[in-house]
């Protein structure tokens, strides 16, 4: 007789507001007690979840959480999943309450039902999905997060990585950083090979195909902040030097304002300090110093007169110089001789004709630089005009203490210098000093993990070598990936579906 009761309040899900709003509370509640009616009490319970009446399916939603019972879990996790397409507010906060209660019960069940979503689900739900696991998964307690979870985690992921767009793949990269088990040496390795892998570095590079410049771009960003001293950066410094170095002029992006040539340089940088044994060390290196060589012009030549016989002075490119100078500096201690030894000795004077023309120029800017920021302090120093001031400072310095350290005899590589755009590592020192700090005895910082960069400032110097204007400046966003879905990255076929719950 309990049987035919139940079966009546489930038939209510077809009766007018009062009887579905009874039916949305009574269904569950009773749901344990007929196992054999399971199947027709959750469809009962989903038919409500899509009732045109906002209320119904309020309360039909939070209460689906008590099905979630044994195999029903994974069932209901799915179900969830796909509810997170819904646009209201009130009921899109539900949703998600809902599914880290079940999450709570049976984390890797819940995964299940997230995972098939992501993977055969419709294009809203599997971004909506993929959103809820990087925001809501470090929410969650130890206790929930196990390592066999984590495990769980690694492997659907990189099932999704198979075809993914850039969005995506950092949203995903977010999410396993943020990983307990992968916080380790091998973890971390693991992360690199997994971008190294969906960078292609196997492929040839085609600099004026924006879609694989962009992803290389976007992948070697999330790797920097991977590397360190015991996991190494060789296989991209290698790869930038060997395909991207020497293709520099010719790439091209979509990304608006955005210098790609210094985005580039900058990312080499962060690189090469972590750049492990290298196999074609002395051939890269001689790629490299190549490109700075393009970077540090001779001196114009001087007419009998002693005046400037093309009447114009090259332009320094502080920023370009800074980048290739670091990153020289950095692989050049791997293989000390190279200037000595490697170079004739018509192009190592060649080498120190520029570095000392370079160093002239520098020395002017630097006097300039100062004397504009002497005696300013806390709020002075924050209008935008001296922000770019004090990083320009800092660029100008880096470029003195590396060009120093190459003049001795023979070349050192001992000095270490902070890159310009990465915080300084001083608590609280007064922005002045910072700024005229010329070297730190700490290695460069690893940037947070994660696609989002602050905005960099370029210096831009004036042309003249002497000339007293310090108002040309330009700004350079670091961007991304920042197209639709499906751009890029084998654009991901439409697999629109119905309810398949």
């Amino acid at each position: 007789q309990h049987k035919d009761a139940y079966q009546v309040i489930l038939d209510g899900v077809k009766g007018g507001a009062k009887e579905k709003r009874l039916a949305a509370q009574f269904i569950p509640k009773f749901f344990k007690h007929f196992p054999e009616l399971a199947d027709s009490a959750i469809n009962a319970q989903l038919d409500l979840c899509e009732d045109e009446d906002v209320s119904i399916r309020r309360q039909a939603i939070k209460e689906l959480p008590q099905f979630a019972t044994g195999d029903n879990l994974p069932r209901v996790a799915d179900i969830l999943t796909q509810l997170l397409q819904s646009d209201d507010s009130a009921e899109f906060n539900l949703v998600n309450n809902a599914l880290l209660s079940i999450f709570k019960m049976d984390a890797k069940g819940t995964l299940g039902g997230l995972f098939s979503q992501i993977l055969q689900g419709e294009d809203i739900v599997r971004e909506r999905a993929i959103k809820f696991l990087s925001t809501k998964l470090k929410t969650l307690p130890e206790e929930v997060m196990t390592k066999e979870v984590e495990e769980f985690i690694l492997t659907e992921s990189k099932k999704v990585l198979e075809d993914v767009t850039g969005e995506e793949f950092v949203l995903f990269m977010k999410i396993l950083s943020g990983l307990k088990s992968l916080q380790t040496v091998s973890g971390r390795q693991q992360l690199v090979e997994l971008v190294a892998e969906q960078a292609d570095l196997e492929q040839t590079f085609n600099p004026s195909d924006t879609d694989c410049v962009d992803r290389l771009l976007q992948c070697t960003r999330q790797a920097v902040p991977l590397f360190s001293k015991n996991v190494h950066s060789t296989k991209f410094v290698t790869y930038f030097c060997e395909h991207v170095l020497p293709n520099l002029s010719s790439l091209t992006t979509l990304v608006e304002g955005l210098d790609i040539q210094l985005e580039v340089l900058k990312l080499l940088a962060e690189m090469s300090s972590f750049c492990g044994d290298m196999e074609k060390l002395e051939s890269n290196l001689k790629k490299l110093f190549d490109k700075l060589l393009e970077y540090m012009p001779l001196p114009p030549e001087e007419a009998e007169n002693g005046e400037n016989a093309s009447n114009e002075e090259p332009k320094l490119q502080f920023s370009y110089v800074e980048c290739l100078l670091y990153s020289f500096h950095q692989l050049g201690r791997k293989l000390p001789d190279f200037l000595t030894a490697k170079l004739n000795a018509e192009k190592l004077k060649d080498f120190k004709i520029r570095l000392q023309y370079f160093a002239r120029g520098l020395q002017v800017y630097i006097r300039q630089l100062r004397l504009a920021l002497q005696g300013k302090t806390g709020e002075a120093l924050k209008t935008e005009e001296n922000k770019i001031k004090v990083v320009a400072l800092k660029i100008t310095n880096n470029i003195n203490v590396l060009i120093k350290d190459l003049f001795h005899i023979p070349p050192s590589y001992k000095s270490t210098v902070t890159l310009s755009w990465k915080p300084v590592q001083k608590a609280d020192a007064s922005q002045k000093r910072a700024s005229e700090d010329t070297t730190s005895s700490s290695p460069p910082k690893k940037a947070s993990a994660g696609p989002k960069r602050d905005a960099r400032q370029i210096y831009n110097p004036p042309s003249g070598k002497y000339s007293s204007n310090l108002g040309s400046f330009s700004y350079e966003q670091r961007g991304g990936f920042r197209g639709g879905r499906g751009r890029g990255w084998g654009g991901r076929g439409n697999r629109s579906r119905g309810r398949i719950y």
